[in-house]
């Protein structure tokens, strides 16, 4: 049966301060040296690192609520890909070299290659949620295209930073309380800015689970 709904989760930044720590060849922390490894690290791990609380929020709330098979993360040019995919040193590095622009082709025909292929496995009764910002063209204009009214965003994202999002999607899946989806197509995507989160209480629940083979 396919799923009532899958995530499309917006890559991480690799190309920020925690990413160069990742990648660089005197990092010794487990998840660096696993990266240099012949294998290669899980992308969730790698991307959950790279952000912080951001796509960690995301990864954890997606994973509660559709289970490992209904999320795809997007990459700045490999298209989509399940957090379990590993990844090299070497693909994070191009990971960071890449120019997140529906204008670039080498990120916009991957991505929309994998999400028509996508739409075929779901069926026609699965809506797709996008975990990112819906205020840019760079997601939104290529996946609507795809999607069409099926693609939705969580409306308390209106109004939030990044790290408001984050904190509010851990919420979310601590208290296994879903958040109301509207489509992108017609949406107000600017508001006000909503009030301050309260401060999490206790750690249980709130790291973005690890894969392992």
């Amino acid at each position: 049966m396919s799923p009532p709904r899958i995530f499309l989760l917006s890559p991480a930044n690799c190309n920020g301060t925690r990413a160069k720590q990742i990648l660089s060849p005197k990092a010794q922390f487990s998840l660096a040296v696993e990266l240099r490894s012949r294998r290669g690290a899980m992308l969730g791990d790698v991307f959950a690192f790279v952000s912080g609380l951001y796509f960690r929020g995301k990864l954890t709330y997606a994973v509660r609520f559709a289970g490992f098979d209904g999320v795809h993360v997007i990459t700045p040019n490999a298209g989509l890909r399940r957090p379990d995919t590993y990844i090299t040193h070497k693909a994070l590095r191009t990971f960071a070299d890449g120019d997140i622009h529906h204008h670039n082709a080498d990120y916009r025909r991957p991505l929309e290659k994998s999400a028509r292929a996508l739409l075929d496995e779901i069926g026609p009764d699965c809506d797709v949620v996008l975990l990112g910002s819906v205020a840019s063209p760079k997601y939104v204009d290529v996946l609507t295209a795809i999607f069409g009214e099926r693609l939705k965003f969580p409306i308390d994202f209106v109004g939030r930073g990044d790290m408001s999002r984050g904190g509010l999607l851990l919420r979310q899946a601590r208290e296994g309380v879903e958040l109301p989806y509207v489509p992108v197509i017609g949406a107000v995507l600017h508001g006000a800015r909503p009030p301050k989160l309260p401060p999490l209480r206790g750690g249980a629940g709130l790291s973005a689970p690890r894969w392992r083979a």
